[in-house]
């Protein structure tokens, strides 16, 4: 079962993630991606369902037009936990990815 981080290993994961910042109002991580069009967006959320699946870890999402925003935060823990940044850096890959920005 996840482990809720704390504060220390929060900021030192989050030194590792490019774009992703703390949630505002809640213990949460959050970025906003934006893709060439809407069929990018949406080729970057099926990629990524692929692998919230596979964790069992599902991001709260929202897509308009060209845009994602994706918040993650381990609710059976009441924060963050290290599935989160796991989760986060996966997003950053497949939203790099050739087959994502071709």
């Amino acid at each position: 079962m996840a482990q809720k981080m704390t504060e220390a290993e929060i900021e030192e994961s989050l030194k590792a993630l490019d774009g992703w910042t703390l949630a505002e109002s809640r213990s949460a991580i959050t970025k906003k991606f934006k893709f060439k069009d809407f069929c990018t967006a949406w080729n970057f959320m099926e990629d990524a369902a692929v692998e919230v699946n596979r964790m069992s870890h599902h991001p709260e999402w929202t897509n308009v037009y060209n845009r994602v925003e994706v918040t993650l935060t381990t609710h059976d823990v009441g924060g963050l936990s290290e599935m989160d940044f796991d989760l986060a850096a996966i997003m950053d890959e497949i939203a790099a990815s050739p087959d994502i920005q071709s």
